[in-house]
């Protein structure tokens, strides 16, 4: 079992923070389908732009699993330990600190990755951070800035030293962006140096992967993003081979089409009829390319204009999909 202060994490896979994906109705969905953990979309330290709906609905955790984990983004010491602090108030009970997203805009601001070619700002950062919060403090990194400065060791050193207490890696650069494969060569170096739970992160698309990268590095737990777009129920299904070396027993076709429809309506209640249709639609996208027959479908359930309308398609569409399936299973 893996521990983070006072909280034991149920299981060897969780959700990995993504901007524009891993809102509250996505989280939920998530931890109900087996992920040990599910952190907030990143927020931004600077107080003065919490006022936005965006903002608002990122520290929104009401009907969320414990323990609830806030991520935050920043490079000053005192504006983060002053946003951990609010987020704390607010009923976050874990703090991660995102020191790996490469995103021009994140990066070009000096937070995010940008952070990784400073390794005394990170230590003071993450310092600060310890030093304001009474809960757990964790960081996501990547392997460092660019190829030929890979510090990853030394920054997961730093993040010990000030007292966090759990660190997941994304096993490329901030140069790779998310291209090319990821390597668990440092991820696996930054195990045998932390002493303290390590996410391995990147490229987790498979229970049989997830053994295989955890068997190499050492790593406590994975930490899965893109593999879960479209497909939730990833940490089942790594849960149960990790724990019994097989795979457990396909969800039914009626079992996903259940779950797609559910998360759909949480959707629309949590994120109101405009915007709610808007981000469905990614999420539909996906569900689609998983399953052959739905992708018949995709172009009218871009193009719903209304949430009445986009629910009543995507049920139409996996109905006649698990009629195609007489009940069989999420093939």
């Amino acid at each position: 079992m893996i521990r983070i202060g006072p909280w034991e994490i149920p299981a060897p896979s969780v959700l990995a923070p993504m901007a524009g994906v891993t809102d509250r109705p996505f989280r939920i969905l998530c931890r109900q389908l087996g992920a040990g953990l599910a952190a907030s979309e990143m927020l931004t330290a600077d107080q003065r732009l919490w006022s936005s709906t965006k903002s608002r609905q990122r520290m929104n955790h009401e009907g969320e699993p414990e323990p609830r984990v806030v991520q935050l983004a920043g490079n000053d010491p005192v504006q983060l330990a002053d946003a951990a602090r609010a987020n704390v108030d607010l009923g976050a009970q874990i703090i991660d600190i995102n020191m790996g997203c490469p995103a021009k805009k994140v990066y070009g601001k000096l937070c995010g990755s940008a952070l990784l070619g400073d390794e005394e700002l990170v230590a003071r950062l993450l310092d600060a951070v310890v030093r304001a919060v009474p809960v757990p403090v964790t960081v996501k990194i990547r392997t460092g800035v660019d190829r030929q400065h890979r510090n990853g060791v030394a920054i997961a050193q730093r993040a010990v030293a000030a007292g966090v207490q759990a660190i997941a890696v994304h096993g490329r650069t901030r140069e790779d962006f998310y291209e090319g494969e990821a390597e668990y060569d440092t991820i696996r170096d930054i195990c045998t140096a932390a002493g303290i739970p390590v996410f391995a992160n990147g490229d987790i698309t498979s229970p049989e992967k997830a053994r295989d990268v955890l068997a190499y590095t050492g790593a406590d737990a994975v930490m899965i993003g893109r593999a879960a777009h479209g497909a939730p129920w990833i940490f089942r299904d790594v849960n149960a081979f990790l724990a019994t070396g097989s795979r457990p027993p396909p969800l039914l076709r009626t079992q996903i089409r259940d779950i797609i429809l559910t998360h759909l309506e949480a959707l629309y209640a949590f994120h109101g009829e405009g915007s709610g249709v808007r981000i469905a639609r990614k999420h539909i996208g996906w569900y689609c390319q998983h399953h052959t027959l739905t992708r018949t479908y995709r172009s009218s359930l871009m193009a719903a204009a209304d949430s009445s309308a986009q629910f009543a398609l995507a049920r139409e569409c996996f109905d006649a999909w698990v009629d195609d399936g007489a009940g069989s299973d999420g093939a």
